[in-house]
């Protein structure tokens, strides 16, 4: 298996009885010559636990690098007690689903809390979620939080918001997920992105490699293909090869539009 594989997010590969679609993510990941694919284990506006996979064993064994994505509903920095507490519930059934096909972590997002809540209260719940899972025993993988593109109460939109994050979950071994679409609309200097983030976090430890349709600060979280949005391609390239970690796309295309983007970013680092 590669250490920094080059893969594509696809859609759970499973239909509604809980059977192979299409052959599965490891199908899918040969079409495109992928050694990573990313995947969600239930519907990502959902709250339903994951079921057990029928490919369980073939991902255990297989060369590809599996990266799970938790749903997006997940806000475990949230005020809201029926938003937070369940969210914790669906984060931990999600990260033993996750160890049960061998991923190599779990991305999810960094969430937000309300305009009239004050963002110290959110960044005390993600500690608090940790803690609680490690008098549990840990969730069994490194929990990837990621960057998000808006939300003036956002726990991951704002570097200095990032760094807040990091001293409350750093020491736990929290994980970190750069996506590149998310930075941009965030305004973040994609030129200094991975210094500046490694002088918070520490570590990169999957970047999403994702053009944007929208320029730089607007706060919109509209991916594109790498070589049609907003960002020159040279510069996410650039980033890629800076970060020196695996990277998935989330670029909108088909099968073959992604092979052409995976063989473009494997000659480019």
């Amino acid at each position: 298996m590669a250490d920094h594989p080059i893969g594509v997010h696809i859609g759970p590969g499973l239909t509604d009885d809980n059977e192979l679609l299409d052959g599965g993510p490891l199908a899918r990941a040969a079409e495109v010559d992928a050694d990573a694919v990313q995947v969600f284990l239930a519907d990502p506006q959902g709250w339903k636990a994951p079921r057990p996979r029928p490919d369980a064993a073939a991902l255990l064994a297989g060369e590809v690098a599996v990266f799970v994505h938790a749903p997006y509903v997940l806000n475990v920095a949230s005020t809201n007690n029926r938003i937070r507490i369940p969210s914790r519930k669906l984060l931990g059934q999600h990260a033993a689903a996750s160890v049960a096909i061998g991923a190599r972590g779990m991305v999810v997002h960094g969430g937000h809390v309300l305009a009239k809540d004050d963002p110290a209260v959110g960044v005390d719940n993600w500690r608090k979620t940790f803690t609680r899972q490690a008098e549990a025993g840990g969730f069994g993988l490194p929990v990837l939080i990621e960057n998000t593109a808006g939300g003036d109460n956002a726990m991951a939109r704002e570097l200095a918001a990032l760094d807040r994050l990091w001293e409350a979950v750093g020491e736990f071994g929290a994980g970190f997920v750069l996506d590149t679409c998310h930075a941009w609309a965030a305004g973040w200097d994609l030129g200094r992105v991975v210094e500046d983030v490694r002088a918070i976090t520490g570590r990169i430890d999957l970047v999403h490699l994702n053009n944007s349709r929208d320029p730089a600060g607007s706060g919109r979280d509209r991916h594109a293909p790498l070589s049609e949005g907003e960002i020159p391609l040279e510069l996410l390239l650039g980033i890629a090869r800076a970060a020196d970690a695996p990277v998935v796309l989330e670029t909108p295309g088909d099968p073959a539009s992604h092979a052409e983007e995976i063989s473009l970013v494997r000659r480019a680092v």
